[in-house]
């Protein structure tokens, strides 16, 4: 368990949401229950339900975007929030319950610790699980790490899992630039994650946590097959053949 008590990093935890009510208010009690973050930032990518109310009686604060922009926007939205006001860590988690905030600890620790600047989840890891996963996501989500293990040269074995968590200073870093319109749906998060696995300065560590599919098969994701997993792939290719920066 972290200990808060001698580690003073302002914690600040980010959840992108578009049309979670009903979800959302109850990611935010949980996560408040555990009692290791700061606060709660809840990006509202133009949510057309109560998700704005829901996340504020739960006792979140909202960013609302009054266009909907995409997931990464979204994400890039509460990362600048946590730069504005001091925080020293970031932690991203899903805004539809798909991830434990009872984990929190597991993800924090290797930071509070210092035996790490950026820690991305795992559900591949030992001691790591998925609960009603879809077959199609266990497929294409293994396949990714894969090729994301091969272009990198660094093994990852959940790339597109988003519960993580990382020192807001490893965004001095020349070479990460989160201000590009190209990175605001769901490119973003494996730009980052790509960036940070090939920096030398940037320490990366996988840790095991649980990823839950809730509902009917409509319900597991709001991607959309091919389209969007082509958003997902693209940042690593671009990458890594210099197509983009």
């Amino acid at each position: 368990m972290p200990n808060r008590l001698t580690d003073r990093s302002r914690i600040l935890c980010v959840l992108p949401a578009y049309n979670e009510a009903g979800k959302i208010g109850r990611v935010v009690t949980k996560i408040i229950d555990v009692g290791l973050v700061d606060k709660i930032i809840v990006a509202d990518d133009c949510s057309t339900d109560k998700t704005n109310q829901e996340a504020v009686e739960a006792g979140a604060e909202v960013i609302r975007h009054e266009t909907n922009l995409g997931v990464g926007a979204g994400i890039r939205s509460g990362i600048y929030y946590a730069l504005e006001n001091s925080y020293d860590i970031v932690v991203i988690m899903s805004g539809d319950d798909q991830h434990e905030p009872k984990e929190l600890p597991v993800v924090l620790a290797p930071l509070l610790e210092k035996k790490a600047d950026f820690v991305q989840g795992s559900r591949r890891m030992k001691g790591g699980r998925t609960v009603n996963g879809p077959l199609f996501r266990e497929v294409t989500t293994r396949l990714f790490s894969l090729v994301f293990t091969l272009l990198t040269t660094k093994r990852i074995t959940d790339g597109t899992n988003g519960f993580r968590a990382f020192y807001l200073s490893i965004l001095k870093d020349k070479y990460i630039n989160l201000n590009q319109s190209w990175l605001n749906t769901y490119e973003l998060e494996p730009y980052l994650l790509y960036k940070a696995v090939v920096s030398r300065d940037i320490k990366v560590v996988e840790v095991p946590i649980t990823v839950y599919y809730h509902g009917e098969v409509i319900e597991y994701s709001k991607m959309k097959p091919f389209r969007d997993w082509w958003r997902l792939v693209r940042p690593m290719l671009f990458l890594r053949f210099g197509i983009r920066s």
